[in-house]
């Protein structure tokens, strides 16, 4: 990476990041789908969704910034550079939120990303580069799935045709509530996807305990971990509880409960790996009461950085299937190899979160992986690409509890400030 024509943009930056200012924009934002007990619920592509991107749009505008949007209504807000022909800086993150979430989960990306364009007017700071802030369409993924459609349709557009047709639980399809989303951003010009960018930076609260514990405001997120999921079948017969002796029984739950004992305590033989088990998702046939179960199905979510583990835990898990002599079937519906950014980036964002930190008094940022899925996992594969965290209380997230100091939002900003400013002047 080249030398920035000016080594203290940065810094300047860093420093003219407002505190208030970022407080009122979030609190803002959140007043869209707002609720009583302090969540909020902004499901993608809703009206409430719709009117809080006009919000968003009105707000970059105010900032000085072109607004474009794409085929898969991800909009960006530009702020111009000195040669506007280099590929943009960018950061960003989702405005959507759970049917019950917080005020911060994607949001806070967001809006830290405009109040970096804020704090570059105030500073009198013009970069080498342009630099733009996204807002994602449908990270979440709880209206439509899959989740993180915007930012996966934008690194590989052919991926979009296949995501029209989701469906809510009303039976809406995202291909017509994304029709309705760009019939009501007239005006707006069009920019392609897949389109060259120089780095991306996606600052986001990091849903987890690891920073609260230890005590540190701000963290370099070296990579996300691999995912892979499955559903697991279990068969047996259907009778009636009460006539059937207990030993000419085909029980499916008899069956499930041992395999997913065992499944549980083959991951606490894993612990020093990191290795993340969920079984999350059950269903019983018939799910009845006096009635014997015909078939159980659950799902299975392994998660690791290390691809190798999980590749131990797959193995594990179909010897068990092949012991049960056709009693139990799986199928993998997911999967995702493990994301680790670049060393240079991560170097930066220790600079910046390192220098915020000091300049507060409090200790050095911390080195810490993602479990969970982030817009940067997709953009990873399309420019240089890395994350900040900041702590979540008690790791509080998809949560209406969902919260995090402000100190700690601040000193965010202020990173991804200092981050921005360095990758746009190179």
């Amino acid at each position: 990476m080249n030398q920035p024509p000016s080594l203290d943009a940065p810094a300047r930056a860093q420093d003219a990041v407002n505190h208030d200012r970022l407080q009122a924009s979030i609190a803002a934002l959140a007043a869209f789908g707002g609720r009583a007990d302090g969540g909020v619920s902004r499901e993608t592509l809703t009206d409430i969704d719709l009117a809080s991107r006009r919000h968003l749009v009105d707000q970059a505008r105010a900032l000085g910034c072109e607004v474009m949007i794409d085929d898969c209504a991800n909009l960006f807000f530009r702020r111009p550079g000195r040669d506007n022909a280099l590929p943009a800086v960018l950061t960003g993150s989702h405005g959507d939120t759970q049917p019950v979430g917080g005020k911060l989960d994607g949001a806070y990306g967001v809006l830290a990303g405009l109040e970096t364009i804020a704090a570059l007017n105030d500073a009198g700071i013009e970069t080498l580069r342009p630099i733009e802030v996204v807002a994602w369409t449908n990270e979440e993924g709880s209206r439509f799935g899959p989740g993180a459609m915007g930012s996966s349709a934008f690194v590989d557009p052919s991926r979009l045709p296949g995501y029209l047709g989701s469906t809510d639980k009303d039976g809406v399809r995202f291909g017509d509530a994304l029709q309705t989303a760009l019939a009501q951003a007239p005006g707006l010009p069009r920019c392609a996807m897949q389109r060259p960018l120089s780095a991306c930076v996606e600052l986001h609260i990091e849903q987890g305990p690891v920073l609260e514990r230890a005590g540190i405001p701000l963290g370099v997120v070296t990579g996300i971990q691999a995912v892979r999921w499955f559903t697991v079948s279990c068969h047996g017969v259907m009778a009636h509880a009460g006539t059937t002796p207990m030993d000419e029984r085909r029980d499916a739950m008899a069956a499930a409960m041992p395999l997913a004992q065992k499944l549980y305590d083959y991951a606490a033989s894993q612990s020093a790996t990191q290795l993340r088990l969920t079984l999350g998702r059950w269903q019983v046939t018939p799910n009845s009461v006096n009635t014997i179960p015909g078939r159980v199905d659950f799902t299975v979510d392994m998660r690791c950085l290390d691809d190798g583990v999980l590749d131990g835990f797959e193995a594990f898990l179909h010897a068990q299937v092949a012991a049960s002599q056709g009693a139990v079937t799986i199928e993998r519906f997911f999967q995702r190899a493990p994301t680790h950014f670049p060393r240079p980036m991560l170097d930066l964002i220790q600079e910046a979160a390192g220098r915020a930190s000091a300049r507060a008094g409090l200790p050095a940022p911390l080195a810490l992986t993602s479990g969970a899925f982030h817009d940067a996992m997709y953009l990873a594969d399309h420019c240089p690409t890395a994350m900040i965290f900041v702590p979540s209380e008690k790791g509080i997230s998809h949560n209406a509890a969902e919260a995090t100091a402000p100190r700690d939002l601040f000193l965010g900003a202020q990173a991804l400030a200092y981050t921005v400013t360095a990758l746009a002047n190179r």
